[in-house]
């Protein structure tokens, strides 16, 4: 069985969809998303397969929300789209394949036999992903996009990645690994990422370790292993 994650902004997409893969009795469905925000936390979760991906959706769209999965669990992906020029570019971005609104159950077969030999290379595909122009955080119970030039640094801890903005932290699900690949953060620490640009100063440490402290006054840790490429960075 492949296990599948649909997301759709739309409920009744979400439910046609599910009758047809359910017909095919191929497909485990282990959850559905209404947003993008929602499928990225899904996918860090039950590291689906492959993911149905509505292309248009409100405030973050399936081309952008690519961009925020981590390559290392990146999921075979068939966009869903009602429009042919989205079809077009999905298919031009090397995804795996694209499905037209209304699905049709012929087509979606189609799309099976691919995703099997796929699946059986047990490779996660690599995807051209754009830069992230937009970070999606959880504060008080909203959701709010940060732009990762605002972002003093980040960090995980066992509740999860966390990112310092304007003196408030901000929770999102984006993994470090994500937002070191397709933003300006850089690697400091195993557990830290931070924006060169409010680096204030770089104090050394013990054992060929240092602290960065920010322009805000923050302190965050640079291991050894990534001390002299942050040096080099800041021209030191």
């Amino acid at each position: 069985m492949i296990r599948t994650l649909i997301i759709d902004d739309e409920p009744n997409a979400r439910r046609e969809l599910e009758k047809l893969l359910n017909k095919t009795g191929r497909f485990n469905i282990v959850g559905q998303c209404g947003n993008a925000v929602e499928g990225v936390k899904a996918i860090n979760k039950e590291r689906p397969d492959v993911i149905f991906l509505d292309i248009q959706m409100p405030v973050i769209g399936g081309f952008e929300m690519l961009s925020m999965i981590d390559r290392e669990i990146m999921p075979q992906v068939v966009f869903v789209t009602a429009y042919d020029e989205f079809a077009i570019r999905a298919f031009e971005e090397k995804t795996l394949d694209y499905l037209l609104k209304p699905v049709r159950l012929e087509r979606l077969e189609m799309t099976l036999e691919k995703l099997q030999q796929q699946i059986q290379t047990e490779v996660h595909p690599e995807y051209e992903t754009e830069r992230l122009t937009r970070i999606p955080c959880v504060k008080g119970g909203n959701i709010k996009l940060i732009a990762p030039e605002a972002v003093e640094y980040a960090f995980t801890d066992q509740s999860g990645a966390h990112l310092m903005v304007d003196g408030e932290v901000f929770n999102t699900d984006l993994t470090l690994k994500a937002l070191e690949e397709r933003s300006e953060l850089i690697r400091c620490h195993r557990k830290c990422l931070v924006n060169i640009h409010k680096v204030d100063q770089i104090i050394p440490g013990e054992s060929g370790t240092a602290d960065i402290k920010t322009v805000s006054g923050f302190t965050v840790p640079v291991s050894r292993r990534h001390l002299k490429d942050l040096k080099r960075l800041v021209g030191i």
